[in-house]
């Protein structure tokens, strides 16, 4: 359910440009409705269907908390020296699921005040994609710093006035590089206590005269014992939640 929420958001999104439309059997053919809008051919619709399910992945990397989360699981992965221990594929999994433990309060106001009322009829796919980029804008909003708007605006010659009117072409690079500034912070407070581990351990066999054997190979089971002894897996995954909604 979780997922089938997420692809209809993004595909929302991504047919914003898209008026109400109705099956047709013409190829091409694009007709005025007495309601002012345009009504497409079913080929057209597909068309723009199979569009927009390519632009899924970008949407769920850069519109969502993927990026935070994936960048601290692979900053921890490089601070304990494990490798490619976990994968890369569990790593990602894990970030996915994590993702929509993030979103999922999200996607229920997107589902409950934009998907349901679109698929009872209620209103027009266009009146469904601005109700649907509302929550979703907000999230962003909240986790992008102010100094990213001001730089995107300034280097698209856009002038915003507040906050709460920056085109979603400008929030959307403003929000992806407010998350890796974030991202970055946190692997640098994950790796700091793993990096004086490998600091000791180098100092007391270089002070033993044991220059020959290799300090990751001594440091990695306490870097171990340290991370499993607090928890590590539960801190970081609870620290990495609660920072989207502080």
């Amino acid at each position: 359910m979780m997922n089938r929420r997420l692809i209809l958001t993004l595909l929302m999104m991504a047919l914003a440009p898209v008026a109400s439309a109705q099956t047709g059997l013409d190829i091409v053919t694009v007709a005025d409705n007495a309601g002012g809008g345009q009504t497409y051919t079913l080929s057209i619709q597909i068309l723009l269907l199979m569009t927009a399910l390519t632009l899924l992945p970008a949407g769920l990397l850069m519109m969502t908390s993927f990026t935070r989360i994936i960048i601290v699981l692979a900053i921890l992965r490089q601070a304990l020296g494990t490798a490619q221990t976990p994968n890369s594929q569990v790593l990602i999994g894990l970030a996915l699921f994590l993702t929509f433990f993030v979103m999922a309060p999200v996607l229920d106001q997107i589902f409950q005040g934009s998907v349901q009322p679109y698929l009872a009829e209620d209103i027009t796919l266009n009146e469904a994609v601005q109700e649907a980029a509302l929550p979703l804008r907000e999230f962003m909003l909240a986790q992008t710093r102010e100094n990213d708007i001001t730089l995107f605006s300034d280097l698209s010659g856009t002038e915003v006035s507040s906050v709460n009117e920056v085109p979603f072409r400008l929030l959307v690079p403003a929000f992806v590089t407010s998350e890796l500034k974030t991202a970055f912070q946190i692997g640098f407070l994950i790796f700091i206590p793993f990096l004086i581990i490998d600091l000791v351990v180098a100092s007391v066999l270089m002070s033993m005269g044991m220059l020959m054997l290799s300090p990751l190979i001594i440091s990695f089971p306490f870097k171990l014992m340290l991370f499993v002894m607090v928890d590590g897996w539960a801190l970081i995954i609870g620290t990495l939640a609660s920072s989207f909604y502080v």
